[in-house]
């Protein structure tokens, strides 16, 4: 099984990368790290369909059996880094597939928002978001050693986990339309 996480923050230190890479070090996902910046603002030219970097992205994401997605909450919405991933991507890469969305929020009810900002784009690529998501907060994580702490680490198992069964799901249904 092939899962995607895509870091939806521009920061390099940021909590949303803390949280990405402990789900790649635990499930040996691949990481698209939009915290590197090589995604250029998406202005819908043809010439932009060319670019390494694009080609690659829409390349993991359409080669991806399901896609976890993690942003920080800005101003009650998603990331405008992932945000402008998101613009580069389409049904062709997403149609159907399984989707689960982690936001990390600052503390307090912070997150629901840029949950339900990718929630909302995950429809319009057509995207098959799972209903259970994550709201990381600040007390989540274990900065110092660059991961979560247990009892947050269980909640990102309990949403892996389900995106894995609907994955299955998913694969099963394709088997059922080729026999």
């Amino acid at each position: 099984m092939k899962i995607v996480v895509i870091n939806g923050s521009p920061r390099k230190s940021g909590r949303t990368g803390v949280a990405s890479r402990f789900i790649q070090r635990s499930y040996h996902t691949d990481l698209i790290d939009l915290s590197e910046g090589e995604i250029p603002l998406y202005n819908g030219e043809a010439y932009q369909d060319e670019l390494e970097n694009v080609k690659m992205l829409r390349e993991k994401v359409k080669g991806a059996d399901a896609v976890l997605l993690l942003s920080p909450e800005y101003h009650s919405g998603m990331s405008g880094a992932l945000k402008n991933a998101m613009d580069y991507l389409g049904s062709v890469q997403f149609h159907s597939k399984p989707v689960g969305l982690i936001a990390v929020a600052g503390g307090g009810k912070g997150g629901i928002n840029a949950l339900n900002n990718m929630r909302t784009v995950g429809r319009g690529v057509y995207a098959n978001v799972i209903p259970k998501q994550l709201v990381l907060d600040p007390h989540c994580f274990n900065l110092e050693n660059d991961t979560l702490n247990e009892e947050s680490a269980n909640l990102v198992d309990a949403l892996y986990k389900e995106l894995t069964m609907y994955v299955e799901m998913h694969q099963y249904v394709l088997r059922k339309k080729e026999a």
